[in-house]
């Protein structure tokens, strides 16, 4: 049986996770939550591993896309409540998230009505998260008609509406405006809800932006995800917490072999070399998940050494200058993505 790491794997280093489950719970006050997201496979983290973890770590929440992603992390022992942030549409899903004791999130008037008659059908009480559209444009009430499709929800009998949010669309510009725009509208919201007697348990807007940028840390909940990982969304927010990158791409060299200047590689011929250059050949590709369009564009490392990608990506091979490496061998493994190898830059 072939090894897992024989041609290119992933390592996550759950210490990592566990580090910035911390540093985030620093920035939050003592009334205040963490909701993990880890949707996407926790980001292709691993999402039981990753979700153990962060709940380990103190995360209270975990938040997911689907239903089908929550169910795998009730299989694999998480009994923290998780929020289903897309929207559910066929009943069949709603049964599934009421047998398993998600939150699904409620987006319009319609969806609220036919969970309540799934809630009604299984004689359960369903604890759902009303999502208000502010300015994002994707999933929520309109935030204009929101109180008054609210109060009707509130009234099905086997809804509860223990949440409120929203979610930011610019919360990663160097520009608040548009964020505190959104930040308004969604707290007269919460106080008309307080009005009419709609008194939700927990209420969040918070991304991982918002989070880090700290004016916009509104509510008891804030769902964290590209921060768990150990990543700023945008350059003027690093910094604010020794945040950690838990993942690393690596691959193997299958071949080396020197080539003089004026040869082209890979399809298209679309880097041709100027000088004198030692290629490899490493089994990564675009099936692999490197993609195409990043030909000639990234770099990996090795030994504290840039190594820059060139020539066009194939399926499963791609092609490395190495002349800066002497040393470097066939069999030996290079970081294609990871905290030592280099982000996307501009084209060679």
């Amino acid at each position: 049986m072939l090894k897992a790491n024989h041609r290119a794997w992933v390592e996550v280093d759950l210490g990592a996770i566990a580090h910035n489950v911390q540093q985030i719970l620093g920035l939050l006050g003592p009334d205040t939550q963490l909701l993990a997201v880890v949707k996407a496979d926790a980001y292709g983290h691993g999402a039981v591993a990753v979700s153990r973890t962060a709940v380990a770590a103190g995360a209270r929440w975990l938040g997911v896309a689907t239903v089908g992603e929550g169910i795998e992390l009730r299989q694999g022992g998480l009994t923290v409540p998780i929020l289903v942030m897309g929207a559910l549409r066929q009943r069949e899903e709603m049964a599934a998230a009421i047998a398993h004791g998600l939150h699904p999130t409620v987006c319009d008037r319609d969806q609220a009505y036919l969970l309540n008659e799934e809630a009604t059908s299984r004689g359960a009480y369903l604890p759902v998260h009303l999502k208000i559209d502010t300015g994002m444009g994707r999933l929520g009430l309109p935030w204009p008609e929101a109180i008054a499709i609210a109060t009707e929800i509130a009234g099905l009998p086997h809804l509860a509406i223990e949440g409120v949010y929203t979610h930011f669309a610019n919360a990663d510009e160097p520009d608040p405006a548009p964020s505190w725009t959104q930040q308004q509208r969604f707290a007269e919201i919460c106080q008309a809800l307080t009005a009419v007697g709609i008194q939700p348990q927990w209420q969040h807007q918070s991304n991982t932006a918002a989070t880090l940028a700290g004016q916009f840390r509104r509510g008891n909940l804030m769902r964290v995800g590209l921060g768990l990982y150990g990543y700023a969304p945008a350059p003027h927010l690093q910094g604010i917490l020794d945040l950690q990158p838990a993942l690393q791409v690596w691959a193997r060299i299958t071949q080396l072999k020197e080539v003089p200047a004026g040869v082209g590689l890979s399809y298209g011929w679309r880097f041709v070399t100027d000088r004198p250059t030692r290629v490899a050949t490493v089994a990564i590709g675009y099936a692999d998940g490197v993609p195409r369009a990043l030909s000639n564009r990234i770099a990996a490392a090795w030994r504290g050494q840039t190594l820059p990608q060139i020539g066009t990506i194939t399926m499963d091979q791609s092609l490395w200058d190495v002349t800066t490496a002497p040393a470097i061998a066939v069999g030996d493994a290079i970081a294609v993505l990871g905290p030592t190898a280099m982000p996307p830059t501009g084209p060679r």
